[in-house]
């Protein structure tokens, strides 16, 4: 199906304020001005027209979560997200007994390798104790250079993503093992000092870096305890990794999603959702991974174990990429910068060379919206599907 849209449109880092898209089956066929447009342009309608997003890191979503359901329940979860605009997702999952997460991998691999998800994240089991945030602490463990090839064995070639505590035994070999496979290195859920995450990270670490959901489960940043965050964003900075930011409004305050954008730019931030079965849903009970958790207020927080304040640990975002693109861009970021880091920084990071831009050839993901960004459609490779 051939499709021309007008309106405005972001592209490549930039507002096309009157601009068409066109696409033909499955491709994008033309990108510009609307005085570049080389046809009679349909009326101008008042839309955005952004790329799909890339989401690398969710839980799931609609009810679902792609560790606690089975592959009709993953794919519930993907179809929600790619409804409401996600249309590249990785499926995260979180720690588990071991035999819980092979299960899991080889599962969601034919799922990956039939295109239905863009890869698979593990967030664990190799992470801090000290920083478990709505992780299992009783199933996280020593760094184990074997076991990660045997989960990696298991996914059969479908992650993509592995959280590291840079503290953790045997780091820098699991991290060569990563690089190796072509699997992004994301530091998280770690209590390590900044020298260590320094070198640990960026001296020994080697290939694709990130850091999961920078801020949250770390130790924050003090005058004389710099720590992973200072780390993170000095990297970030000089170009050598991207920061996940949970740009919802209750994981981080926009202020301060703003303040990240304004240190090292859109191409080293990879907004995410860290969404859960929750997202989409109402207030009420839900799991993740082995924990209870209780939404109230459209916010997710473990039913019984507190965190490091002794408040109920944030377990997981309700929110979805669209979500956290316009509540990142109402706290002062500017849209392009905003969909650069929910689209084509993504796509980088995963090496997805087909799509995270509005450019001729590339897939025709598209999502467009009203100029609140308020969901209108969403297209596919080319089929819309609202």
């Amino acid at each position: 199906m051939d499709v021309t849209l007008r309106g405005s449109v972001v592209a490549d880092g930039r507002v096309i304020a009157d601009g068409v898209v066109a696409t033909s089956t499955d491709t994008i066929s033309f990108v510009g001005a609307t005085h570049d447009y080389p046809e009679p342009p349909p009326p101008r309608q008042n839309v955005m027209i952004l790329p799909g997003l890339i989401d690398v890191h969710c839980h799931g979503g609609g009810g679902y979560g792609f560790g606690e359901s089975g592959i009709a329940g993953a794919l519930s979860a993907r179809d929600f997200h790619r409804r409401a605009g996600s249309t590249s997702m990785l499926a995260s999952l979180v720690t588990a007994p071991v035999d819980k997460l092979t299960e899991r991998l080889a599962e969601l691999c034919d799922v990956v390798h039939s295109g239905e998800l863009a890869g698979i994240h593990l967030e664990g089991p190799f992470l801090s104790r000290m920083r478990c945030g709505a992780q299992d602490p009783r199933y996280i463990i020593d760094g184990d250079p074997n076991l990660l090839d045997e989960l990696l064995t298991a996914g059969g070639g479908g992650v993509r993503s592995v959280t590291l505590a840079p503290e953790t035994a045997y780091f820098a070999d699991m991290a060569r093992l990563l690089h190796d496979n072509g699997v992004v290195v994301s530091v998280g859920h770690t209590d390590a000092p900044h020298m260590s995450t320094t070198h640990a990270v960026i001296d020994r670490a080697g290939g694709r870096l990130s850091a999961t959901h920078l801020f949250n489960a770390m130790a924050p940043l003090l005058p004389r305890q710099p720590g992973t965050v200072a780390a993170c964003l000095a990297a970030a900075g000089r170009g050598e990794m991207v920061v996940e930011l949970i740009g919802d409004g209750v994981h981080l305050d926009p202020a301060t999603v703003s303040m990240v954008f304004d240190l090292v730019g859109p191409h080293q931030i990879a907004l995410i959702s860290d969404a859960m079965a929750a997202a989409g849903m109402g207030d009420g009970q839900y799991t993740l991974g082995t924990a209870n958790v209780t939404v109230r207020n459209g916010v997710a927080r473990l039913s019984e174990r507190p965190d490091d304040r002794g408040e109920p640990a944030i377990a997981g975002g309700t929110s979805t990429m669209l979500d956290v693109v316009r509540v990142t861009v109402l706290g002062g970021v500017d849209i392009a910068d905003a969909v650069t880091a929910a689209s084509s920084t993504p796509a980088a990071l995963l090496g997805l060379c087909d799509r995270g831009v509005l450019r001729r050839g590339l897939r025709a993901d598209l999502v467009v919206t009203d100029p609140e960004l308020a969901l209108r459609r969403v297209m596919v490779a080319g089929k819309w599907l609202t």
